[in-house]
C-alpha cells in the first residue's frame, strides 16, 4: 500500500470513529425523554388506539330513582334507569352541605363508578324531609335560600360538588314552600343554581308536593310554587304517595290509584295552561307498603315479594298481623300508562333500596312498560356528537 492510500484509510478510519464518540457523548448527555425522531409519524412512536365512539343512553322517557345514601351502590339496577337520584345532601343554614359522613361519600362514588358503565346519570339529591343535624330539613333548607348570601354560596356548594365528585346535576328536594315568600325564594334559588349547572351541560331536578287531597281529590293550598320556577328545570319529580296523611291518618290512600289520576290531571293542566313542556313532568310511585296498624312500620316491596311471590298481582297484604297497602305489578302498569297518555316525560321511584330482585322487580315492570307504551321508538343508544 502506497503512502496516499495509506493516508486516505487513517482519514476514513478516524472519521468513522469520531462519528461513533459523538453519538456516545450525545446519549449520554441527553435524557431519552427528550429525544425526538424527526419527521416520524407518532405511530411509529407508540402506536395509537382508536378510542370507540362514545355513546350516550338516549331512552325516550325518564326512569328516575332516588336511592338513599346507605344503600349498596352494587344492588341498584342501572340498566334499566336513566337517572340515579343519591340522597341526599343537607343545606345548612349558611348555604353549606353537609353528607352522612365517609361511608355516604364512598357510596356516592361507587354510583358513579357504576352508572358510568350503563351510561345513567347519577343526580346529587338535596334536602327531603329530615335533616341531618335533627329534625325537619325545612327550617335549614329554608334560612338558606331565603338570604341572597348563603343562597349564592348554596349555589356554589352545590355546583362545586357536582364537579368535584362527576355527578350529572342536582334534584331539589324542598319540602315545602308553605308560603309565597318560601316559593319566591325556592324560584331564585332554582334559577341560580339552574344557569350554573346548565353552564356545565348539567341537569336539574325538582321534588314537588302532588298538590292534590287524598281524600277529597281536590287542590291543597298548603304548598306553593311559583311557576316561573319550572322554566329552569329539567326534570319534575311529582310526589303521588304519602296520601295516608290527610284528614287523619288512613293506610290506603298511600297511593291508590283515583288519587294518581287526579294529581296526573292537575299538573298535566298546569303546565299545559302555563305553556309548559309536560315532558319535564316525571310520576313518582312508592315501592313500599303503609300498614293499617300506624304503630307498625312500613315495609318493602321486597319484603312483600319475598313473603309470597304472588303479592305482586295484589295492592293489599295481611302481614304482621296487619294489613299493608302498596302498588304491585298491574297497578304500577296502570299508572306508566296514564302518565305517557298525559304527555309526561318519565316516572320516578322511591326509592331503589325497596324493590324486589329479580322478576318481580317493579324497575323491571316499569321499565317494559316505558319502552312498550311509547308512541315513538325507543332509541337505546346513539352516537354522541362532539361539541
Amino acid at each position: 500500500m502506497n503512502k496516499r492510500n495509506l493516508l486516505l484509510a487513517l482519514v476514513i478510519i478516524i472519521t468513522f470513529i469520531g462519528g461513533i464518540l459523538t453519538g456516545v457523548l450525545y446519549s449520554t448527555n441527553n435524557d431519552s425523554k427528550s429525544f425526538n425522531i424527526v419527521n416520524a409519524p407518532k405511530s411509529a412512536l407508540m402506536p395509537e388506539e382508536k378510542a370507540l365512539p362514545e355513546t350516550e343512553k338516549e331512552q325516550s322517557k325518564a326512569l328516575i330513582t332516588y336511592v338513599q345514601d346507605f344503600r349498596d351502590p352494587n344492588g341498584i339496577d342501572y340498566a334499566k334507569l336513566t337517572h340515579v337520584i343519591f340522597s341526599f345532601a343537607h343545606p345548612t343554614k349558611e348555604g353549606g352541605i353537609l353528607l352522612n359522613g365517609d361511608p355516604a361519600l364512598k357510596n356516592l362514588r361507587a354510583i358513579v363508578a357504576n352508572a358510568k358503565k350503563y351510561q345513567t346519570k347519577v343526580i346529587l339529591g338535596v334536602g327531603g324531609w329530615f335533616h341531618i343535624n335533627g329534625g325537619e330539613s325545612y327550617p335549614y333548607f329554608k334560612a338558606a335560600i331565603s338570604n341572597p348570601a348563603s343562597r349564592e354560596k348554596l349555589v356554589q356548594e352545590l355546583t362545586s360538588f357536582a364537579d368535584r365528585e362527576n355527578v350529572d346535576g342536582v334534584d331539589i328536594d324542598f319540602e315545602h314552600p308553605r308560603n309565597q315568600e318560601d316559593a319566591a325564594n325556592l324560584a331564585a334559588f332554582t334559577k341560580e343554581l339552574g344557569e350554573q349547572l346548565h353552564l356545565k351541560n348539567k341537569e336539574l331536578s325538582v321534588a314537588v308536593y302532588a298538590k292534590i287531597h287524598a281524600v277529597t281529590l281536590t287542590e291543597t293550598n298548603f304548598v306553593n310554587y311559583e311557576t316561573a320556577m319550572f322554566q329552569h328545570v329539567d326534570h319534575v319529580n311529582i310526589m303521588a304517595y304519602d296520601g295516608q296523611w290527610d284528614d287523619g291518618y288512613h293506610a290506603a290512600n298511600l297511593s291508590p290509584y283515583p288519587y294518581t289520576k287526579k294529581i296526573v290531571g292537575y299538573w298535566a293542566n298546569y303546565f299545559e295552561t302555563n305553556h309548559l313542556s309536560k315532558e319535564k313532568l316525571v310520576l313518582g310511585v312508592p315501592l313500599y307498603a303503609q300498614p293499617e296498624n300506624p304503630n307498625i312500620k312500613q315495609v318493602s316491596y321486597e319484603a312483600i315479594i319475598n313473603n309470597n311471590p304472588e303479592n305482586a298481582a295484589n295492592d293489599t297484604v295481611k302481614m304482621n298481623g296487619t294489613t299493608y297497602y302498596y302498588n304491585g305489578d298491574a297497578t304500577m302498569k296502570k299508572k306508566t300508562k296514564l302518565a305517557l297518555n298525559h304527555g309526561f316525560g318519565g316516572m320516578m321511584l322511591w326509592e331503589a333500596g325497596l324493590d324486589a330482585k329479580g322478576a318481580h322487580s317493579l324497575t323491571g315492570t316499569i321499565s317494559a312498560e316505558l319502552k312498550n307504551s311509547s308512541n315513538d321508538p325507543i332509541k337505546y343508544y346513539s352516537a354522541k356528537k362532539n361539541k
